[in-house]
């Protein structure tokens, strides 16, 4: 049971107050982790990602372009634009210095009347931007009166945010939050504190939402203190997993290799060295008598589904099922097209079961899982669902595995008397890292790529050049190609990147005619499926899609990727993105378009994938030049599944919190001291409080 004291922290949002239906949608959307809706403790650990300073106030003439400033001004006039046109509304401003133009598109009039009338002073805060000599302000982030600026404050959090949100209604619940949150029992050793002069816990997410510097010394103090709980939590619960995966006892699998041999002879190519290396390596971890943890990296396109296949094989030889989870429906179904031809010549029955599967399907699928009918399913979340039970669940391989907590896997892991992980990745880690994601799993890596795939021309062309580009797609997919269009994802909002995908499929439309089709992730299943296939069929040339096609998606005669606004990505989600192509026996290309100009380090990521396709060292060179932003694949502030720890400052924390968990367990291994308890709360407040469960069932 989740102590009584974290109760608050784990409410809905809707408890705060303020806080009615419609924002309630919003937060679910920004924060929720389905089947939650978003709590209090999600508000809590949405750590901003930047912070804007208002404090500077050098006045309309000496702003310089792109500079956040805050000026005070006079409203001098209004400026509407003609009835039926597109052009914005401008109003203009002035103070000693000069005149500004404070310009809105799309905006209420009578709004912008009441909110900046004429001759009344206002603050306005904003980037100013210079356009043929006269400076000018779009969409002003704060607009106050005097008494309202004489109350505000000057540092202000930037937090992603979605549509029906705004930044200073997040932040009013965040206060709300902060509010209620409970004085928790201190889990960091006392002396460890003092060394690092770090605050309490409730005091660190007080400075992390009220910081007082940019940068300052007090605030970095409170995200590490903030990101060492994090890690230990994380570090903590790994350690009992694997502690609890060595103390049961395994039924050694022992295959007799006769479904091996019919799989192998089904495949159309050799297999690399790598790949014969890992299957060797899995089959003795498998025959051993303690249950397997195994982590596989395997490179864009080095073929870990067909390592999953054979050593699935070696399960169900030995007379037990295997489950594989997929983190999306999409990834799931592409993994059961690649499986199903070799599987079915070697007379392995493969089912697929997601929260698609309905009525008499679904009920068909539960049987034969249940009465071991069926050895090998595929499948997303929906495989560790209570309705969900196997004969003799003997392999689990959890593909993405970053995606899915620890917590996850167990969930599938336990649906088994002693089931084999193998957590797929990929993603390339570096080695420094490896051991900090997956605590002291083993680790194998696919290093080759198959034979006969051609390196992948890889070239950067500014943004101001679309036009030849779409040009030179025309050509390219009047003599048979295939193209990806990927629209860069905006975090703050699905809408605007929905916008985006959807704007560019209209334009390549008009240009190449109707060749022209759209994935993204708000359409139904379905419709992704149809779209898809109908770029594997041909039926489409040019796919438009947002990152929904990063991982899984396997159409081998795509020859050409183009990545708009390719600065954005981190170098490994380029690197994913480009591995889409270069699939089959044709020469590949992908272009990187970017909008000029380009800062030092978006300089050399794009240099660093110009130069190179293996994947380990691009990972190497992200982790040097930004950090651990996309290393994995997730959002740019943080590491995979962690919301406050942050790779590229916090990497020595994450080798102390390994040690600090093994160290605790070993002096305390029920967690019955006070610290024990007090550790306990970690885990509950962190979610990984799988780990506790493990303590109890001894």
């Amino acid at each position: 049971m989740r102590p009584a004291i974290l109760n608050s922290l784990f409410a809905s949002v809707t408890s705060l107050g303020g806080i009615g239906p419609k924002l309630q949608l919003a937060y679910d959307r920004l924060l929720g982790q389905p089947p939650n809706g978003a709590r209090v403790l999600d508000l809590l650990f949405h750590a901003p990602t930047a912070v804007i300073d208002r404090r500077s106030m050098p006045g309309i003439a000496r702003s310089a372009e792109g500079q956040t400033v805050t000026l005070d001004v006079r409203i001098d006039r209004h400026k509407a634009p003609p009835r039926g046109t597109r052009q914005p509304y401008k109003i203009y401003a002035q103070d000693d210095s000069g005149e500004i133009a404070l310009v809105f598109f799309h905006p209420r009039a009578d709004y912008l009347q009441k909110t900046l009338p004429e001759g009344e002073r206002r603050f306005v805060s904003g980037k100013v931007e210079w356009f043929n000599g006269a400076p000018q302000m779009a969409h002003p982030d704060l607009i106050l009166t005097a008494e309202e600026f004489a109350r505000a404050t000057p540092l202000e959090p930037v937090y992603p945010l979605t549509e029906g949100l705004t930044g200073r209604m997040l932040a009013k619940s965040i206060a709300h939050a902060l509010d209620v949150l409970p004085e928790l029992p201190e889990w960091q050793d006392a002396d460890w504190l003092k060394t690092r002069g770090w605050p309490s816990f409730a005091t660190a997410l007080m400075i992390l939402h009220n910081p007082h510097e940019v940068g300052g010394a007090r605030e970095a103090a409170a995200l590490a203190r903030l990101a060492y709980d994090e890690l230990l939590a994380n570090q903590l619960a790994l350690a009992l997993v694997r502690r609890d995966l060595r103390r049961v006892p395994k039924r050694p699998r022992l295959g007799d290799g006769s479904l091996d041999q019919k799989l192998r002879a089904a495949l159309p190519f050799q297999l690399t060295n790598a790949q014969e290396a890992a299957i060797a390596e899995i089959r003795r971890d498998m025959e051993a008598p303690e249950r397997m943890l195994r982590l596989l990296q395997g490179d864009v396109g080095a073929g870990k589904t067909v390592v999953a296949l054979l050593t699935a094989a070696t399960a169900i030889e030995s007379g037990g099922q295997v489950a594989l989870m997929a983190p999306t429906e999409l990834l799931a179904r592409q993994h059961l097209r690649s499986l199903e031809g070799p599987a079915r010549t070697a007379g392995i029955e493969i089912a697929v079961l997601t929260g698609r599967e309905k009525g008499r399907e679904r009920e068909a699928t539960l049987e034969g899982l249940a009465s071991g009918r069926i050895p090998l399913v595929v499948g997303t979340h929906a495989l560790f669902q209570p309705s969900v039970e196997f004969a003799d669940l003997r392999l689990a391989v959890i593909d993405e595995q970053h995606r899915f907590g620890v917590e996850q896997r167990l969930r599938l892991a336990a649906k088994g008397r002693d089931t084999d992980l193998l957590l797929m990745t990929a993603t390339p880690i570096p080695r420094s890292l490896t051991m900090t994601y997956f605590g002291d799993a083993d680790s194998s890596r696919l290093t080759e790529k198959p034979a006969g795939r051609l390196p992948i021309e890889t070239r950067t062309v500014s943004a101001e050049r679309i036009g030849e580009v779409v040009e030179r797609i025309g050509a390219a997919i009047a003599s048979g190609a295939k193209v990806y269009w990927v629209c860069p994802l905006v975090e703050e909002s699905e809408e605007i990147d929905l916008a985006a995908a959807t704007e560019r499929s209209g334009d390549l439309t008009r240009a190449l005619g109707d060749v022209v089709g759209l994935v993204h992730g708000r359409m139904k299943p379905e419709d992704k499926d149809a779209a898809m296939r109908d770029f594997q069929t041909g039926a489409t040339r040019v796919l438009v899609a947002t990152t929904v096609i990063e991982v899984g998606v396997d159409v081998a005669d795509a020859t050409i990727m183009v990545i708009e606004h390719a600065e954005r990505f981190g170098l490994a989600q380029l690197h994913q993105l480009r591995g889409r192509v270069g699939r089959g026996d044709k020469p590949s290309t992908c272009l990187l378009l970017y909008r000029p100009p380009l800062g030092e380090v978006a300089k050399a990521r794009l240099a660093v994938l110009r130069d190179t396709e293996d994947g380990f060292r691009i990972a190497e060179e992200d982790l040097k030049l930004r950090g651990g932003g996309e290393l994995l694949g997730t959002r740019q502030s943080g590491m995979p599944g962690f919301r406050l720890a942050r790779l590229d400052l916090h990497t020595e924390l994450m080798e102390v919190a390994r040690d600090d968990a093994r160290l605790v367990l070993t002096r305390d291994p029920d967690l019955d001291s006070p610290r024990g308890a007090a550790l306990k709360t970690l885990l509950y407040l962190f979610e990984r409080d799988e780990g506790i469960r493990l303590i109890r069932a001894g």
